[in-house]
């Protein structure tokens, strides 16, 4: 029963396949381009005032950071005279003993030779004799009240120091959690502007592209509203390849894709050729990114291919110069551009930082390009191996 059950349903599912809807991936629209730009540039605005208001913070901590130290640089100092208040009272403390010292042997000595009792004897009244005694007990204690005070006094400035320090112990680490604030302020702030420096780039080619597809659209089908789908624009759907090319004649790998120095690095560098070199689009597809000058990979170039039925993003840096511009349709004889890097280079008196010496850094990501290459999508480019060293001498060189 259940056999003939299943058999019934597959067949019912076979008859209504042709009537089934295909769910198809949404397509790109013009709307989707301008809101993309717009985006960028609500982002830059938003990035703009975050930095503002990071320095703002950053300059009420430096002039805390200032206070504090200001304050332990006075606490340094009192604590310095303070010091020499207690050295000033042990040194009188040294002369009061010896004093009391002289005082008391003095005072034995005339005792033992009965001059203390001649001196107290001869006085010629009673007051005399009062005073006279009284002026003896008075000098003692005079002296041994002075060694108290000063003993006291040595007490309250030992206090006092202690207090000092650790009031410069208290300020230091406040000054310590100040920069440490300030610091990750400024932290922020440089990610604020790195990242904003990376936005202009971003909004130019959000902007080339939709201005791109908005000319091809109109001079094709007359429209331009938000709602058309790039595809049905003439001359706006990317090629497709059954393969890849080499993106050169000839080349070594010289830097694989992975970490290096600290630092992601998406793409095979290609060395072994001179600047000026022709490069090629390694498929056939539309440019959909342009970037000239960048401080970190120079001349920058972007092309959608789809190969296979898999939409890639193709991409070349530190080429010396363009050949072709945004919305531009390629296949895989289209020189795109020439190998840079040398001339380029900071080192060299040029823009790109990022650079040592002529090459081509050559990169694929699975997807569309929309700004940014998603280090999660980045992959090795077909027919290559991530391997340092590895040579190829003509575009249809296969390794594997």
């Amino acid at each position: 029963m259940m056999k003939k059950l299943l058999k019934l349903f597959l067949i019912f599912t076979i008859l209504m396949l042709p009537f089934a809807k295909p769910v198809l991936a949404k397509e790109d629209t013009l709307g989707d381009l301008r809101k993309r730009y717009e985006a960028l540039l609500q982002e830059q605005r938003d990035n703009e005032a975050k930095s503002e208001a990071a320095k703002k913070e950053a300059a009420a901590k430096e002039q805390a950071k200032k206070t504090a130290e200001e304050n332990l640089t006075k606490a340094r100092k009192e604590e310095a005279e303070t010091q020499e208040k207690i050295d000033a009272s042990n040194v009188k403390i040294g002369e009061l003993k010896v004093k009391v010292e002289n005082t008391l042997k003095y005072l034995q000595q005339i005792k033992s030779q009965n001059a203390y009792v001649e001196y107290v004897s001869s006085a010629s009244t009673m007051t005399d004799l009062i005073n006279r005694i009284a002026g003896i007990e008075m000098i003692t204690k005079n002296i041994q009240d002075s060694l108290k005070a000063l003993e006291e006094e040595i007490k309250v400035n030992e206090k006092l120091k202690k207090e000092l320090q650790d009031k410069q112990v208290a300020l230091d680490k406040e000054i310590k959690n100040y920069q440490a604030a300030i610091q990750k302020i400024y932290q922020n702030i440089e990610e604020y502007d790195k990242f904003a420096l990376g936005l202009p780039e971003k909004i130019q080619i959000a902007k080339d592209q939709y201005e791109s597809e908005k000319k091809n659209c109109q001079s094709t089908i007359g429209k331009t509203s938000d709602d058309v789908v790039i595809s049905t624009c003439t001359n706006t759907q990317i090629p497709h390849n059954s393969g890849w090319l080499k993106p050169l004649n000839r080349g070594v790998i010289t830097s694989e894709i992975g970490t290096r120095w600290g630092e992601y690095h998406n793409a095979l560098d290609i060395g072994g050729n001179a600047e000026g070199t022709p490069v090629y689009a390694a498929a056939a597809g539309k440019v959909t990114g342009k970037i000239p000058r960048y401080r970190c990979g120079g001349n920058m170039l972007y092309i959608d291919v789809v190969v296979g039925g898999q939409t890639y993003t193709t991409y070349y840096y530190h080429l010396l110069k363009f050949n072709v511009n945004v919305g531009d349709i390629v296949n895989q004889s289209t020189i795109i551009g020439w190998v840079g890097g040398g001339s380029t280079s900071t080192a060299n008196g040029g823009y790109d930082g990022c650079t040592f010496g002529a090459h081509l850094h050559f990169g694929v990501a699975k997807g569309k390009f929309t700004g940014s290459i998603n280090k999660n999508n980045v992959i090795t480019p077909p027919g290559f191996p991530n391997q340092y060293g590895w040579r190829f001498n003509n575009r249809t060189d296969y390794w594997g």
